[in-house]
């Protein structure tokens, strides 16, 4: 293939590189995109394959906002029309999770309209003509296309259950700030791309042992931090996308349109949306080279002294860590040697966890919450919901109508659609007397490792699950416990 835009940037002019790679995220408030109203429906809605927006099906063209009636972007009203299944936590940036229990019922794939949204900064409303992707590698630079992302590769599909690493913050007591997510940051989808692998070979990148690549997004506004994730080269050698499609569709917009990297099993923050540039490195993010410029500058008019801004360690370094209360903040690391989020809490080389592989997980997704059912005619009530562990698989999941002191196996459902990275279902026929419930779930993966009871005081100061606790961190990161996930039930006689 065509190197496009190659040339050669000096270590001295990194500063000024950095400074010219920018992408103005607030253009995407200028625009006056409208909404289908008809993926209110239960299918796929069409999907313009040159800007991520929802088309008119009469006309292939985009809808504006012709009509009096439609919500504008970046309200409320705009999400809950395109995303009927989400309830909505915030418009600008959006953010968005699961409305109901009933989406981890018995649908392997989750819907585009019903499958979480987690941004930083505000959604770039761009064009797949016009967006490229920066690859660095050392002194070198070279540009692709979307064309060539797209053409010039070979294309694979994954399903993969994609959850935002704070899926359960709401239930951290005391109350961590962030957004307060419940059970529903996440969802299981099937991603269609480039592989990483094929492009890093073809361009002759260093991909061996303790290499990682850098992943940057195209989202932040001009003097923000920029949303940055280092990514272990075994892992992006193994499995990684350039990813562009989404259940069959262009990605919409909120979900990353035009390109992202996926990273199979892995919490939703290393899958980097808006992906625009991506650097071959022998480290993470790591020190002032890319936390603070050195000297004094003046950026969209507000002058800065060059020291403390943080530039592309935040999300790396800063945050998505385990940091207990003891710690001020995370210790930063040059490298790790493991990246299994459940091996780094029993590693003496990293003090405070990053989030990478998932940890497992289970959700009941019906009986929803504080309902009341009775028995089939049989006599019995279905309990069904979804497990998922990551890199690992689910070796079995339990449930529980008493809050955990007893247990029954349930019966894993199979799904021909199911891999490695995909979420498994699981069925418990439940023999119920009149009464109240509480229902929990519980799953263990293959290497053992079983979700703990409940989430540790914050005086704990736990940096690991230990004696069936989850550590309380600042950042609400990781939950896994299943009490509080639990579903209140209450039984009448048939």
């Amino acid at each position: 293939m065509s190197q496009k835009g190659k040339s050669k940037t000096s270590k001295s002019d990194r500063s000024r590189y950095l400074d010219r790679r920018r992408f103005l995220a607030a253009s995407g408030a200028v625009a006056g995109t409208g909404v289908l109203t008809g993926c209110l429906g239960g299918g796929e809605p069409a999907e313009n394959e040159t800007d991520g927006n929802q088309t008119d099906e009469d006309t292939g063209g985009n809808e504006t906002d012709t009509d009096d009636g439609e919500p504008e972007r970046g309200t409320v009203a705009y999400l809950e029309q395109k995303y009927p299944g989400l309830e909505i936590l915030s418009p600008e940036p959006e953010n968005a999770q699961a409305g109901a229990r009933e989406v981890y019922d018995d649908q392997f794939i989750t819907p585009r309209e019903d499958h979480f949204i987690r941004n930083h900064y505000y959604s770039p409303d761009v064009t797949a003509e016009d967006w490229t992707l920066t690859l660095v590698m050392g002194d070198e630079e070279m540009e692709m296309s979307m064309d060539e992302i797209m053409n010039d590769y070979s294309t694979e599909t994954v399903t993969h259950t994609m959850q935002c690493s704070g899926n359960g913050r709401s239930y951290f007591e005391p109350e961590v700030a962030g957004n307060q997510w419940h059970y529903g940051a996440v969802g299981n989808a099937e991603w269609t791309g480039t592989p990483l692998s094929d492009v890093l070979e073809d361009v002759g990148a260093d991909t061996g042992e303790g290499m990682w690549l850098r992943a940057t997004g195209g989202d932040n506004p001009e003097g923000e931090d920029y949303f940055t994730r280092s990514i272990p080269m075994s892992k992006v050698m193994d499995d990684c996308l350039l990813a562009y499609e989404m259940n069959g569709e262009p990605m919409n917009m909120e979900h990353g349109f035009p390109l992202r990297i996926l990273v199979p099993g892995w919490y939703g923050c290393n899958n980097v949306k808006w992906l625009d540039e991506i650097e071959v490195m022998d480290t993470m993010v790591f020190g002032p080279d890319w936390e603070a410029r050195p000297e004094p500058y003046t950026e969209a008019g507000q002058e800065y002294d060059g020291t403390g801004q943080r530039t592309h360690t935040h999300w790396q370094q800063y945050s998505y860590r385990i940091v207990p209360e003891q710690d001020e903040r995370a210790l930063h690391n040059r490298s790790i040697g493991t990246f299994d989020t459940r091996d780094q809490m029993e590693s003496e080389e990293i003090r405070n966890v990053y989030m990478y592989d998932q940890m497992v997980k289970s959700t009941i997704g019906t009986p929803g919450e504080d309902v009341t059912v009775s028995p089939d005619d049989d006599g019995m009530i279905e309990v069904f919901g979804v497990a998922w562990a990551g890199d690992d698989s689910v070796e079995t999941v339990e449930v529980s109508p008493d809050g955990g002191e007893n247990w029954q196996e349930a019966e894993l459902v199979a799904d021909d659609r199911e891999g490695p990275y995909s979420w498994t279902m699981f069925r418990y026929m439940w023999e119920a007397e009149p009464g109240d419930y509480t229902l929990v779930s519980r799953a263990t993966d293959e290497q053992g490792r079983t979700q703990p009871r409940e989430i540790a005081d914050q005086d704990e100061g736990l940096r690991g699950i230990e004696n069936d606790l989850y550590p309380w961190d600042s950042g609400g990161y990781g939950m896994n416990a299943y009490t509080p996930l639990g579903v209140e039930v209450t039984v009448e006689e048939a």
